[in-house]
Formats: structure tokens, C-alpha cells, sequence
């Protein structure tokens, strides 16, 4: 279940080629499609008739007697270097890292169902994902999900929902009754910089255990993916990366290359339309940073429902003075008595155009960068009012 984005609001998102602007970028969870697994099985039987006839093509050009009769054979040559264990660092050692520790999550209710990825936190069962992957996206309730999870071993086991907190896309699993299992070691997204590698596991399109790597594209990535009733939004600081992520990667681990958790694969950028449960990998992948959900997890673990930090603000796009939306920052369009924010003397129609050394383009990405920050965190804010840049310091407050 790799989300899929909506589509990004004014301004534009970056150029793309000239074939046409990209759509929305959608959870990675993967609804299951009958048509699809029989195109799968379809292209397996003409790959594997074709490699046949192949393979037979090139053992009559070898065995044949020719005109002469002579009976003479060849073999061709085969150069055996060895199976060398995996270089420390490398793909393949991180692969072989983690991969216990990754699951397939097969999700149903109904006659609704979907797939994802997980990863695994801890010996006595407890797995971490996406909200999305548990939900249908959605689609519903995380109390009624059945949940099967795969192992890389081929076991499999029912799963229960621990916990769910949809703000920043986070969810918790528990599987009874599996011995042996491999916890993730979580490592720190922050340490992360621009151009380092990383690896993705998941299960994407169904197909468990793949791996995937690339590099880290950017960080502190505003993504906005979902927004409930009351218009809070789902939405968090990502990791981009362009290690392909593709529908069904949702939940699974994002690590370094020491095998380390850094990130939550959570959605993906497409060109094909938002709609479409097919779209794929153009290498604009997010993962949530590890940071950011540690304390959900140690929530929702505790059975204590989680919480976030908060401004106490209402905002909205700045609006130039064409009508048309504009870049650089988030204006308050109003504030709670007794916020973190008034209570710095900030004051409507204030834009923000900074937390700490977090630039904010917009109101979505206010929201995303405060997200990955927690209640008693200090803050500095630069805002613009009149026209006039000026900041303030704050204690963020909390929405429990």
C-alpha cells in the first residue's frame, strides 16, 4: 500500500518532462485486482516459453553432428568465481541485514482488501506501518482489518492492531504466537544527508521481499497526503528518495547502509492519475523520517492515544495581490486565546515564513514541519507582518 499524494496545491510542483505534469502522489498500498495477478501469470508463461525455445535453440547449435557426421561436441566455457560473501556496506549486505525483519501485510474486511509492508520492532511480535495499509486507506475502520502477515521464511501469522495515529500515518501490529523473529535495528533519520544511499524493502505489487535502493533526494520534504472532516491534514517533513517505491512498499523499512531504520516508505510522486491503483515508481519516493515517529510509536505501544504538537493556529495560502496564490510562508488567518502562538504575540494575518532553520513555502508544509517537532518544544518563528520580518520564541503546546 504505497500512497499515492494528491495533487499538489498551488504553486506548481517542480518542472517535469515534457510529456505532462505529474498527478498526485498516492500511498503505496496495493489494492488486490484479479485482472492484474492473471496479466502476471500471463507474462510469466510467454517469458518462460520464450526462454525455453531459446535455451532448446542453443543446445541443437551445440549438439549438432553437421553434414560431416563427425560426431564431434563442444561445451561452452563457464567460469566459476564462487559465491564471495557480501562487501560490509554494500546492497547486498543490507539486504540480507534486514530482510528478516521485513513482512508482508495482507489486509481484508469485507469484501475490501489490500496489501502492505512492515517491518518488525521487537521479539514479542510487534510490527510497525502505515496507517493507510491497516485503514484500506481509509477505506475502513483499523478494528475490523484481518491481517496476515508474511515472513521472508514463508511463515505466516494473524495480526491484531495495537494502535493506529492517522495524523502521521503511523500504525502498530502485533503477530502472537512466532518464535524466532528478527527485530530492525531503528537508527537516526537525522544523521541523513543529501546523496547518502539507502536501501527499501517491501512488497511492492505483491511481490514480497524486494529490495530496492538509491539515494536520499532531499529531506525535510513537505508531503501532504490526506486531511480528515475536520480538516486536519496527514502530513509530515519526508525523506525523498529515488529508490523505487511502488504500490504495495507502504510500511515497509527505509535504511542506510548499515542496515539501520531511517525511514517509513509511506508514498510515491506519479505521473499516471491520482486514481489509478497501477501507478508505479518515476523515482520521486517519501519515506517519514524514524525521528519523527518514535514517540507516536512509544504512544501508541502504551496504549495512550498520541499526540502533537500545535501553534494553535488557523492558516491559510498568502495571496498576492494578482488574486493568485504565492510562495513564502503561511498567513494566520486565525488564533486560539491561549495558544503558543499568541501568547508569543503573534498576531492574524502574521505570515510565517520559518520554524527554527525550516524555511515554509506554504501552509502544508507549516504543518509538516511542525508535525515532526513535539508539545514543550521551543521554537523560533519568523513572520512577516506588514511587510516587516520579525520572529519570536515559543513553547509549542499540545492538541491532547
Amino acid at each position: 500500500m504505497t500512497q499515492v499524494l494528491p495533487p499538489a496545491a498551488p504553486p506548481p510542483a517542480p518542472p517535469f518532462p515534457p510529456f505532462g505534469p505529474p498527478t498526485a502522489t498516492h500511498p503505496s498500498r496495493r489494492l488486490r485486482r484479479g485482472p492484474f495477478a492473471a496479466l502476471v501469470l500471463t507474462g510469466a508463461l510467454v517469458v518462460g516459453g520464450a526462454a525455453g525455445g531459446g535455451t532448446a535453440a542453443i543446445h541443437d547449435a551445440v549438439t549438432d553432428d553437421g553434414p560431416s557426421g563427425s560426431g564431434s561436441t563442444s561445451t561452452l566455457p563457464v567460469v566459476d568465481t564462487g559465491d564471495a560473501p557480501a562487501a560490509d556496506g554494500s546492497v547486498e549486505s543490507v539486504a540480507d541485514t534486514v530482510l528478516p525483519s521485513v513482512v508482508a501485510l495482507q489486509v481484508s474486511s469485507g469484501g475490501a482488501a489490500g496489501s502492505g509492508s512492515g517491518v518488525v520492532l521487537d521479539t514479542d511480535g510487534l510490527i510497525l506501518t502505515n496507517d493507510h495499509v491497516v485503514t484500506l486507506g481509509g477505506e475502513i475502520d483499523a478494528g475490523q482489518a484481518e491481517i496476515t502477515a508474511k515472513f521472508t521464511d514463508g511463515t505466516r501469522a494473524r495480526a491484531t492492531v495495537v494502535g493506529t495515529d492517522p495524523l502521521t500515518d503511523t500504525a502498530l501490529v502485533r503477530v502472537e504466537d512466532v518464535d524466532g523473529l528478527t527485530p530492525v535495528t531503528i537508527g537516526k533519520s537525522a544523521n541523513l544527508d543529501v546523496g547518502e544511499q539507502v536501501v527499501a524493502i517491501g512488497s511492492p505489487f505483491g511481490l514480497d521481499a524486494t529490495v530496492t535502493s538509491g539515494i536520499v533526494s532531499a529531506l525535510d520534504r513537505p508531503v501532504k497526503v490526506a486531511s480528515d472532516a475536520e480538516g486536519n491534514l496527514t502530513a509530515y517533513p519526508a525523506i525523498q528518495t529515488d529508490a523505487a517505491i511502488n504500490p504495495g512498499n507502504s510500511g515497509g523499512p527505509l535504511v542506510d547502509m548499515s542496515g539501520h531504520l531511517v525511514g517509513i516508505n509511506a508514498s510515491i510522486r506519479s505521473t499516471t492519475s491520482a486514481g489509478s491503483a497501477e501507478s508505479g515508481s518515476i523515482g520521486l519516493g517519501f519515506a517519514i523520517p524514524v525521528d519523527d515517529v518514535l514517540p507516536i510509536i512509544e504512544q501508541l505501544k502504551a496504549g495512550d492515544a498520541p499526540t502533537h504538537a500545535r501553534l494553535g493556529i488557523q492558516i491559510e495560502p498568502v495571496v498576492a495581490s494578482s488574486g493568485e496564490t504565492s510562495t513564502g510562508g503561511a498567513r494566520i488567518a486565525e488564533l486560539e486565546r491561549g495558544s503558543a502562538a499568541a501568547e508569543a504575540g503573534l498576531e492574524q494575518d502574521d505570515v510565517i515564513t520559518g520554524v527554527d532553520d525550516h524555511l515554509i513555502d506554504d501552509a502544508d508544509g507549516l504543518v509538516a514541519i511542525v508535525r515532526s517537532y513535539r508539545p514543550g518544544d521551543a521554537v523560533t518563528v519568523t513572520y512577516l507582518r506588514d511587510g516587516k520580518e520579525q520572529s519570536a520564541d515559543l513553547t509549542l503546546g499540545s492538541d491532547a
